[in-house]
């Protein structure tokens, strides 16, 4: 059985709220958080597949979802327990609302990334 994981950007203080705040486990079990600039090899998988600057990725039950298609997904296996889970599956059930919200929420998510000085994913990994 394949395991199920999240790969997010660990130095985005979004991403890292988004996937500690999600109640997946009680649909899916295990779910482990990889931080995208980690040496994790599902990690260096992850971003020799996805521009991870570009979108979150996850594997659940053996199959990829990247961007907007990761975050809708999340939020179809989401449980509805916390008033964030509520308010998460409502908006990014429809693929369609996932599809237009996401390059906003990765607009700020990258405009957040340069205001704290941190550098992108595909920058700090290629300098070390």
């Amino acid at each position: 059985m394949t395991e199920n994981v999240i790969v997010y950007d660990g130095e985005c203080p979004f991403c890292s709220q988004y996937v500690k705040m999600l109640r997946i486990r009680e649909s899916v079990g295990a779910v482990r958080l990889i931080d995208a600039r980690s040496a994790d090899e599902t990690a260096i998988f992850a971003r020799g597949k996805y521009d991870m600057d570009q979108g979150m990725a996850a594997r659940i039950s053996g199959e990829w979802y990247y961007g907007d298609d990761c975050i809708h997904i999340l939020s179809m296996i989401s449980s509805p327990v916390t008033v964030f889970n509520k308010l998460n599956g409502w908006v990014f059930r429809s693929p369609k609302r996932a599809r237009v919200l996401y390059p906003v929420m990765r607009t700020g998510r990258n405009l957040v990334l340069r205001l704290l000085g941190r550098r992108k994913i595909g920058q700090s990994l290629s300098e070390t």
